[in-house]
């Protein structure tokens, strides 16, 4: 098993409020699963992909990566699981704007200490792979939304993670560019990427072979698909 959540509980506070996230989650992933994390605003999926990719750490439960407790993990440990073992993509692409296509996608890799010419090369490669083999030089201002997040998808490829982690990646782009991102990762999946994406959108979920979903900080259904 890659992924295993027991009994996970995050909350968080607004002002005097508490507000509780996720409420006692239990949750296996395969590797190699096409999964749709999917709920309404504020049922806690969100909190759930950033828990799952490290970015965040839950109040009370179990995590369990690959068999390892990350709760056994320091700071610096867990941000070496993250860099290595996950790729990121949000809505909001989450690109420097100051820096081309190709040292994006660079970023992750920099961060691992690969050395200057296997980094080129590896983005080069991705860029090629999403479609963007013309675009390298360009920066995130000088592209469509689609193809920011096509830089973003090669960004997430480029420590050829274990999992990837999308959350809403459709939801700043129109109908037809957004199927296209869904075709992406649709292949992503049939290649044995472990893939999960965050989703209020039943047509996103379609595409994936499993829905989760949420309501409320806790799972009220778990549906396996014959096919995405």
């Amino acid at each position: 098993m890659l992924i295993r959540l027991k009994d996970i509980f995050k909350s968080y506070s607004l002002g005097k409020t508490v507000v509780r996230a996720l409420n006692g989650i239990s949750l296996e992933i395969s590797r190699g699963e096409y999964v749709a994390l999917m709920g309404p605003s504020g049922s806690g999926k969100s909190t759930l992909m950033h828990i799952l990719g490290c970015l965040d750490t839950p109040d009370a439960g179990s995590y369990f990566f690959d068999g390892t407790d990350t709760a056994r993990f320091n700071d610096r440990e867990l941000a070496r699981l993250r860099n290595r073992a996950f790729g990121f993509v949000f809505q909001s692409f989450n690109l420097l704007p100051r820096l081309s296509a190709l040292a994006n996608v660079e970023l992750p890799m920099l961060y691992a200490g690969v050395g200057r010419r296997a980094r080129i090369n590896r983005a080069t490669e991705l860029l090629e792979l999403v479609g963007l083999g013309d675009r390298l030089r360009h920066k995130p201002n000088e592209l469509s939304g689609g193809e920011m997040q096509r830089v973003a998808i090669a960004r997430a490829l480029a420590n050829e993670p274990e999992v990837i982690l999308a959350d809403e990646p459709t939801g700043n782009l129109d109908s037809r560019t957004g199927a296209e991102i869904m075709r992406l990762f649709d292949r992503l999946a049939e290649e044995g990427k472990t893939v999960v994406i965050v989703t209020h959108d039943p047509g996103i979920a379609e595409h994936c072979r499993r829905i989760v979903r949420l309501r409320d900080g806790e799972i009220v259904a778990d549906e396996s698909r014959r096919s995405g």
